[in-house]
């Protein structure tokens, strides 16, 4: 696209968006509104990997009542790290598409309001886990709401490696699950941690590449905007070539057995197949559509062989 296209798609969009904050502020917050402001995307996936994370401590015997205090304890304390993320970047999300239309950027709820609600949350989350689960859930849950609050959400202002902070936020909640159950943290949840942060990495950072024109005009410094797409693949198979043999090591520390084991090995060399492909593709946006969307499949299926592998354990 050539620069005036591209300086008068911006004038437009700028346009547009100052027409809602006229009009939006009148607009009363629903409750999806507020739903949204949680993110339940991010919510559901994360509690996936927590749950995942007290299955295999159990080795696939839950207590009732712990599991359900757990996930929600956790939930509410990832709910309030997503509306407080929403209170931090109210000023950039008014300039990308696939944000501009959350309720604190369009003014439908206050930021004053958004922020007294992620409090109450983080509040509550973390009494809930306290009280009814263990102390050291709270403590993992409280590491990974510093991480994505208070590092990870004005990190990603500065520098491209607000991507790794982010990462190591998203990679407790299964540490909050295994602790739950044995109250301390060995080598198995060390491992799932270990998983879950070098996921994300190729899962985001292919993320950053379709939404490296609206990370541009936002002024975020993403990988694929910093050092450019090669570079953004180098890295995205290299962090893959580490997740195979840790996703491996988890057979002999985690209860699990040879179904996870055969499992992990199969979609790990898929997974590098086709990173590898990046390297001679044509379509660069296309690819990365494509690794994002397997990176989800990657996540689900791995969770899936934990899950039955641990009760043939």
């Amino acid at each position: 696209m050539d620069q005036p296209a591209v300086y008068e798609e911006r004038m437009q969009s700028e346009t547009s968006l100052a027409s809602e904050h006229v009009d939006t502020p009148n607009q009363k917050a629903t409750w999806r509104d507020y739903w949204q402001l949680c993110k339940p995307g991010i919510i559901t996936s994360n509690l996936m990997t927590a749950f995942i994370g007290l299955w295999l401590a159990a080795a696939g015997t839950l207590q009732l009542a712990l599991t359900i205090n757990t996930l929600l304890g956790t939930a509410l304390v990832i709910a309030s790290g997503a509306a407080l993320n929403n209170y931090w970047d109210r000023d950039i999300d008014t300039k990308m598409k696939r944000t501009k239309n959350r309720a604190v950027a369009t003014g439908k709820i206050s930021p004053r309001t958004a922020l007294l609600f992620g409090l109450s949350l983080l509040v509550i989350g973390l009494l809930i886990l306290t009280v009814l689960v263990n102390p050291l859930a709270a403590v993992w849950s409280l590491i990974g709401h510093v991480f994505y609050v208070l590092i990870y959400t004005p990190m990603k202002r500065v520098s491209s490696l607000n991507t790794v902070v982010g990462a190591i936020s998203g990679a407790t909640p299964p540490v909050i699950g295994w602790v739950a159950v044995t109250g301390h943290v060995d080598m198995g949840a060390w491992l799932l941690f270990l998983i879950i942060f070098i996921w994300q990495m190729p899962h985001f950072l292919s993320l950053a590449m379709m939404k490296v024109e609206e990370y541009g005009n936002a002024g975020l410094p993403m990988l694929p905007n910093v050092k450019g797409f090669e570079e953004t693949k180098r890295q995205m198979f290299l962090w893959t070539g580490a997740l195979v043999p840790a996703s491996l090591l988890l057979f002999f520390h985690g209860n699990v057995g040879y179904i996870y084991l055969i499992t992990a090995l199969v979609l790990g060399i898929i997974y590098l197949v086709e990173l590898f492909k990046g390297f001679h593709t044509k379509d660069d946006m296309a690819w990365a559509r494509k690794l994002f969307g397997y990176s989800l499949i990657y996540l689900t299926a791995m969770c899936a062989a934990m899950f039955i592998s641990a009760i043939q354990f």
